[in-house]
């Protein structure tokens, strides 16, 4: 019988989510790493599921090779779970990354076109602008510290340390901080952040000030140590404030991109009330506001207390923007809105859900832009929009992880000819 350890050879079919690819053995579903469909590989079976119902395996030996293999950049791409694409051609990542995100949106949503286009043709994840190699982008990093003070990251589903000396996908500016030339004993994390803004910060958890803090450059700022525990990042213009260990995306082109492709799609006009849901430190909110004018209306709601008084500091200058500090769903129970013209919604990996999609569509809007980080939660949304009646009327993907299955997705969600208005 087949068993954990065992060696087998398969032939590689598609590409699944979660940055395996699906092959089979005897009946059995082997989801695989480091493959690339189309391969012949020898594979060693790393776990199984629920009573070995499929096989969880990595390859290690190509018997038969894709044409978009490439030698991974890093030595690392083998052993650590940060990145699951080293080994595939960068424009090839980009089509499989459409081919989860296609097979999401059929399977779990119960699309087969898009805005009148087959998936095929509708559906597709583009580059950020200037992005060619995938490398050097990442402008946050979260170090796991191993028992003997190395930083690393976790092997893939393991909470195992692999230590590194580099990353390749971390900006210049962040490897330049040295997080990872420096030993942190007693330490469970390290996240180091190189912002747009070219401010610097290191904050360790549990937080100390010991030698490896104190040799750190002088211009970086250690909370309890030096400097603030916040940093500026700047999109569209405007300065964004930010805590270290908060959310703001890790690509410096994400901001920007996602800002334009909704502002696009949503097209808002003056004096439009525009609901801006799980909306962190203000972001669309602040940059849809132009396009309402001083006639028009924002509500942002965000739970996070230290999201929303950095929004509020961010936004001190809109005056049509109303913040709340809430759960989304809870908020949106509770108030008395009984419609609204434009809705973002921006929930963080594991969807808005079936409560909120429901609220949100009550609310009667033209227009609702999803801007999501997991396809298999944008296409369960999208499926319960439609179940409503409502009509999915573009969606794109955007490579803001490039060397890995991370992506993220904007759809955009309208009335349809059977939705009761």
């Amino acid at each position: 019988m087949t068993g954990v350890g065992d060696r087998l050879t398969v032939e590689i079919e598609a590409i699944a989510h979660g940055g395996h690819c699906v092959a089979r053995h005897e009946g059995r579903v082997v989801f695989v790493r480091h493959a690339i469909p189309g391969e012949r590989v020898d594979v060693v079976i790393t776990g199984q599921g629920p009573k070995g119902r499929y096989f969880l395996a990595d390859a290690v030996n190509v018997i038969q090779a894709s044409p978009d293999r490439v030698d991974a950049p890093c030595a690392y791409a083998s052993t650590c779970g940060g990145c699951d694409f080293q080994h595939v051609n960068v424009s090839r990542q980009r089509e499989l990354k459409a081919d989860v995100l296609r097979e999401q949106l059929a399977r779990l949503g119960g699309l087969d076109q898009v805005g009148g286009q087959p998936l095929a043709d509708a559906v597709r994840v583009d580059p950020v602008a200037g992005d060619m190699d995938g490398l050097g982008w990442r402008t946050r990093v979260r170090y796991a510290v191993d028992p003997q003070g190395r930083v690393g990251f976790h092997r893939h589903h393991s909470h195992e340390v692999v230590p590194i000396d580099e990353c390749v996908l971390a900006t210049p500016e962040l490897t330049s901080i040295g997080v990872q030339t420096r030993d942190w004993p007693g330490t469970r994390e390290v996240v180091a952040v190189a912002a747009s803004s070219g401010e610097r910060v290191v904050v360790p958890s549990p937080t100390h000030v010991g030698t490896p803090a104190r040799s750190l450059p002088v211009d970086v700022a250690v909370p309890g140590l030096r400097g603030r525990n916040w940093v500026r990042e700047i999109a569209e213009g405007r300065e964004w404030r930010v805590a270290a260990d908060g959310f703001w995306q890790v690509h410096p082109g994400a901001a920007g991109t996602l800002v334009h492709y909704v502002r696009e799609i949503l097209s808002p006009l003056p004096g439009e009330h525009l609901l801006d849901l799980y909306s962190g430190v203000g972001l669309f909110a602040g940059l849809l506001a132009p396009n309402l004018g001083p006639s028009g209306q924002i509500d942002a709601v965000e739970v996070s207390v230290p999201a929303c008084s950095d929004a509020r500091r961010n936004l001190h200058d809109v005056p049509t923007v109303r913040i709340h500090q809430s759960a989304v769903d809870t908020w949106l129970s509770e108030s008395p809105l009984e419609t609204v013209d434009l809705v973002v919604l921006d929930p963080p990996r594991g969807g808005a859900g079936r409560r909120v999609i429901e609220a949100v569509l009550g609310l009667s809007p033209r227009a609702v832009a999803y801007v999501a980080c997991d396809p298999a939660a944008l296409g369960r949304d999208l499926g319960y929009a439609r179940a409503l009646g409502w009509e999915v009327a573009c969606v794109r993907g955007f490579d803001l992880f490039p060397m890995t299955h991370h992506m993220e997705a904007v759809a955009l969600i309208v009335p349809g000819s059977a939705t009761t208005q």
